[in-house]
């Protein structure tokens, strides 16, 4: 059984309050760590969450805003000085790899491991491809001349069930014939062609976490994130603040959740909060109201994310 699962190192917006650090969240996929965004200090829940310093880790950045970008050089010169030896790769918008590499310049960090950095030019398209999952990206809408992305994290099909009580009903020896009927291969046992069909059931699908960055809510998105297990998207403003999260490109409670249940996205998580409020029921209470499996964020909340069957 893979494990997936979500860790928020942050879930409040612009400013920091005194329980909630700025935006960064981990996916955590059987010990690769997928990081989005690295708000100022996000290496101190980092190192609370004991996610380990040197693993495979890949860094997405939705946009650059300063309280989504000024934690990567802590992190990265944090990872240093634990010794980090792996590369990581690190996915943005085209002028973050200026601000990386001068940065890291003038402030004269040491760096013990490589790191990659890729520019998202496109609208949409694929990242990351790896063997069983999948990195997506799509181009959110946060504000003209900014520049900002959605991502998704997408597992591939698996295989259907193995049915071993009949495959021993069928006498196939165990180990490399079972192997090779999982992987959907028919097999040659004893002048007898057994078919992967009659021992293993459907492919069954893989799991899909969605998250927003800071963003309006867009049809463009809602097809994006279309049947997500688990969608994190932002609510910075209740549904009194609609004026002021359309002039400042960012989603009500009530909006993300209406977007939420036309994507028929199985779970909700709200994050990136406005310091103004210190009652987020009010944000939860919006959007339950229009889509009822709706949690909140907090700092170290962890989600994990199962199979639906």
């Amino acid at each position: 059984m893979v494990s997936l699962e979500v860790i928020f190192l942050g879930t409040s917006a612009a400013m920091p309050t005194a329980d909630r650090s700025l935006s960064s969240i981990v996916v955590n996929r059987n010990g690769t760590l997928l990081i989005f965004d690295a708000g100022e200090g996000m290496q101190y829940n980092f190192i609370r969450a004991n996610l380990g310093f040197n693993k495979k880790t890949l860094l997405f950045i939705t946009h650059l805003h300063s309280d989504h970008i000024l934690g990567i050089l802590g992190f990265l010169q944090t990872l240093s000085l634990q010794g980090r030896t792996l590369p990581i790769d690190i996915f943005g918008p085209k002028p973050l790899h200026d601000f990386i590499f001068e940065n890291i310049k003038l402030l004269r960090i040491n760096l013990t491991f490589q790191i990659n950095i890729h520019k998202i030019s496109d609208s949409k398209g694929i990242l990351v491809e790896e063997k069983e999952y999948k990195i997506l990206y799509c181009k959110s809408e946060h504000g003209p001349g900014v520049c900002s992305y959605a991502y998704c994290v997408v597992e591939k099909n698996r295989p259907g069930k193995f049915d071993i009580k009949k495959a021993r009903t069928l006498e196939i020896p165990e180990g490399e014939l079972y192997s090779l009927l999982q992987q959907g291969i028919d097999i040659v046992d004893k002048n007898r062609v057994i078919h992967s069909s009659e021992i293993v059931g459907q492919t069954r699908p893989g799991r899909k976490i969605g998250i927003s960055g800071d963003t309006r809510p867009s049809e463009n998105l809602c097809n994006f994130f279309k049947n997500c297990d688990l969608l994190i998207f932002e609510s910075t403003f209740s549904s009194n603040e609609l004026l002021k999260a359309k002039e400042s490109y960012h989603s009500t409670a009530i909006e993300t959740a209406t977007l939420a249940k036309l994507a028929s996205v199985h779970r909700l998580c709200l994050t990136h909060f406005s310091s103004r409020y210190k009652d987020l029921e009010v944000l939860l209470d919006e959007a339950r109201s229009v889509f009822f499996p709706t949690e909140l964020a907090f700092d170290l909340k962890t989600i994990c994310v199962n199979y639906k069957n």
